[in-house]
């Protein structure tokens, strides 16, 4: 056993599949090692399906092929809070949806499906301000309606993880943080992704910045990076289906390095934190949009996951932090040898 910080793995398995099928999904995985997956978009013979319309008899299939290429989830990929904050036409298509609507419909079913695929972990996000408007103007009305999502995941054992990213309130590690302080819920962490706020303008110094504003918070991370072609030029809404230029974590502008050999440090505390949540470990979650991304998902393929995830074990092997990949030791086990 190593006496090295260690992370766990993980990855969104959709971006590893061509046409998105569980097989494809699900067979990427195993062959490059990974035992865990985040699940966001699937289809499992009824076409592609984000996680939320899953019905009963396609979650008893995934659950079976889990079984057959010894897979297990990491968290649930949902859109939750990636919905309009106010019923406002400000030209973009976000959807609103009244909240008490939404908490008893859309969060009570994402906490089914944690259930049904025995994750402690919900991946969501901070709510669409009007377009245009300062997202500090809608911070008191994110802390009511995140806090009130945390509690009923909290009634339900599981942990909701607060996600940066662009054109949401919680789109710098600042605001993010802000909200966090005042949502303080035992059951909602923040998950920070270099890329997400890389790609909206900003240096690779202040990224360092807002991770160190955020990093008290922290329950896991996704992994990408971005690598922008030009100096970078914030410019206030970011149009999330033209964003490229998405990198492995080796070959970015984020100073991964830099970030996960500080959090190295965090490691053994926020694991003890996790584990009383019943949550096995810090995940550290590739979502690498190598060959695309956007406001809802992205795409690495098979080649791309594999790359990224040998990107990533460039950085953890440099900065000293442990991993785990699937050994001969494992396939025996799992043939029961």
């Amino acid at each position: 056993m190593s006496d090295k910080p260690g992370v766990i793995l993980s990855g969104f398995a959709d971006e590893a599949a061509n046409q998105k099928t569980a097989v494809q999904q699900f067979s990427a995985f195993a062959a490059i090692g990974l035992q865990y997956y985040s699940l966001r978009f699937i289809d499992v013979g009824e076409g592609i399906k984000n996680v939320m319309k899953l019905t009963k008899k396609e979650i008893q299939e995934i659950r079976h092929l889990e079984d057959e290429y010894g897979l297990n989830v990491s968290s649930i990929g949902s859109p939750i809070g990636k919905v309009k904050l106010l019923d406002v036409d400000d030209g973009t298509k976000n959807n609103y949806i009244p909240f008490k609507k939404y908490l008893a419909e859309d969060v009570k079913k994402v906490c089914e499906l944690a259930h049904a695929f025995e994750t402690k972990l919900i991946r969501g996000f901070s709510f669409y301000h009007p377009k245009g408007s300062d997202p500090k103007q809608h911070i008191a009305q994110a802390v009511d309606q995140l806090g009130a999502i945390a509690e009923a995941v909290h009634r339900s054992d599981l942990t909701f993880g607060l996600e940066i990213e662009a054109n949401l309130i919680g789109q710098t590690g600042d605001l993010l943080a802000e909200i966090q302080k005042k949502v303080k819920h035992p059951a909602m962490m923040l998950i920070f992704d270099a890329a997400n706020i890389l790609c909206q303008g900003y240096t690779a110094a202040e990224v360092y910045r807002q991770y160190e504003v955020m990093k008290p918070y922290i329950g896991w991370m996704h992994i990408k990076d971005y690598k922008h072609p030009h100096p970078p030029k914030q410019t206030g809404h970011v149009d999330e289906e033209a964003i490229k230029n998405f990198v492995p974590a080796d070959l970015g502008h984020a100073a991964h390095e830099a970030i996960l050999r500080d959090f190295r440090e965090q490691i053994p505390a926020l694991t003890k934190k996790l584990a009383k949540r019943g949550i096995p470990g810090v995940f550290l979650d590739l979502e690498p949009h190598v060959k695309g991304g956007g406001q809802f998902g992205g795409f690495s393929g098979p080649d791309g996951m594999g790359v990224a995830l040998r990107g990533l074990c460039k950085v953890l092997d440099f900065v000293d932090v442990d991993y785990h990949l699937r050994d001969f030791d494992d396939i025996r086990a799992a043939r029961g040898f």
